[in-house]
């Protein structure tokens, strides 16, 4: 099993990466491109979980899942959202049952 602090730690990563100039980090190169592109990319590894889902694959499923992760916490970063804060909204959300947290976000996107 994984440590637990493993996406801390990538976050933490990928947040250096945004200082990278030398031209030998994908991280800064997807940071560099600016939210819009991070955003397409989250998007595109996204669509490609749902495909390894709904195949037989679970070595895909995890691979596809590990990408949508990374690219997950890439679009945090270049819209400069540390991850803890994502962790804290989670954590609020402890103990809430799902139906009631989202009622309680009536009004606002889901």
């Amino acid at each position: 099993m994984a440590e637990e602090n493993t996406l801390v730690r990538l976050a933490a990563l990928i947040h250096s990466r945004r200082s990278d100039t030398s031209g030998k980090s994908y991280t800064s190169q997807l940071l560099t491109a600016g939210t819009e592109r991070c955003a397409k990319k989250f998007g595109e590894e996204a669509v490609e979980l749902v495909i390894a889902a709904m195949a037989s694959d679970d070595k895909a499923v995890k691979a596809e899942a590990a990408d949508v992760l990374y690219h997950l916490l890439v679009l945090l970063e270049s819209r400069q959202i540390a991850f803890d804060d994502v962790l804290k909204v989670l954590d609020g959300r402890m103990g809430t049952s799902g139906l009631e947290e989202k009622a309680s976000r009536s009004g606002n996107a889901s």
